[in-house]
């Protein structure tokens, strides 16, 4: 694997998945792999499970991990070309990424949306910069448009919770203060479009997601018809992609409680965290036995070993 940025990277669905338990069961099992290679992992933007489990999971394989955040503990950089540098930005992209990769192996990215401008955010101008100068195999630990690490970790958690081959997966929309990227959406429903689950996307008029990522995925308007008979619920609020990054509604009739939860057969909640409880989901459902949104995080550190591992064994 040379580089991770959405599931047209990983290959065969089942492959992985069965990586992924094998490697669940002994993480230390190919610990050799990691001697004397090092990962960086940049943050220009907040993370806790991103941070924590890529890091974990380069250690497990005998890593040494270096993490910069970008804002904090570097310059500050630009990002745009055939720009004049006379602001508050004194170093580029193009000379920072191939002096990064001259001190690693493996370099992660973390990048959100910007959510004003559409063409930039989506054209991944950052992490598609460190793909082309680095010279280094690039992992996304989030871009612009996708989320890939906590979708294969999405992944993973419905295998090992489902109770059916091909269960029902609904992905709804749920209201948020504010605006908020799409790329765990977006990432999500091409994970579970490759998986061929049953798979359904259901938000209010608005709030559609950008067509390559949809798909041939059912859309269904109606929370409450979208819900019947599910086996997991994925709840995630996002931005308007019309109205490149606007709050159109905060409508909390489409919060998930146990009532939305009655009509689903028994389904698993799940969530990629941080969640706003009362906005997304109510405490009953979340502190529920049927809320997996802790094994799911957990999952994070394997799906990035995974990830890790593969690049490792290519280098």
């Amino acid at each position: 694997m040379k580089n991770f940025l959405s599931v047209k990277d990983i290959g065969d669905l089942r492959v992985a998945v069965e990586e992924a338990r094998q490697v669940k069961r002994d993480r230390f099992a190919f610990s050799e792999l990691g001697r004397n290679r090092t990962m960086v992992m940049l943050f220009f933007n907040s993370s806790l499970r991103t941070r924590l489990s890529t890091q974990k999971a380069a250690m497990n394989l005998g890593m040494n991990t270096m993490v910069l955040d970008v804002a904090q503990g570097a310059w500050k950089l630009e990002t745009e070309r055939g720009v004049i540098m006379d602001g508050d930005k004194p170093e580029h992209l193009l000379e920072a990424i191939p002096v990064i990769g001259s001190y690693c192996d493996i370099i992660g990215v973390r990048s959100f949306a910007g959510l004003v401008d559409r063409e930039a955010d989506y054209g991944e101008l950052v992490i598609n910069q460190f793909v082309a100068h680095s010279g280094r195999p690039v992992v996304s630990l989030e871009s612009a448009t996708r989320h890939p690490l906590q979708s294969f970790a999405d992944l993973i958690t419905i295998e090992e919770y489902k109770t059916k081959q091909r269960p029902k997966v609904v992905l709804t929309w749920a209201p948020h203060p504010r605006a908020l990227p799409q790329a765990v959406p977006n990432s999500f429903a091409e994970w579970m479009r490759a998986a061929d689950y049953d798979f359904v996307i259901t938000h209010p008029r608005g709030y559609e997601l950008a067509p390559e990522f949809v798909g041939d995925a059912r859309v269904e308007y109606d929370q409450r018809k979208a819900l019947e008979g599910a086996d997991f619920v994925y709840a995630k609020n996002w931005s308007s992609l019309g109205d490149y990054g606007q709050i159109l509604s905060t409508d909390r009739s489409w919060t998930v409680d146990a009532q939305k939860m009655a009509l689903t057969d028994d389904a698993f909640f799940m969530h990629c965290l941080p969640v706003r409880r009362g906005m997304i989901v109510t405490d009953e459902v979340i502190e529920s036995p049927h809320s997996i949104v802790i094994p799911q995080a957990a999952n994070r550190e394997i799906s990035a070993q995974v990830v890790l591992k593969r690049m490792l064994e290519k280098l």
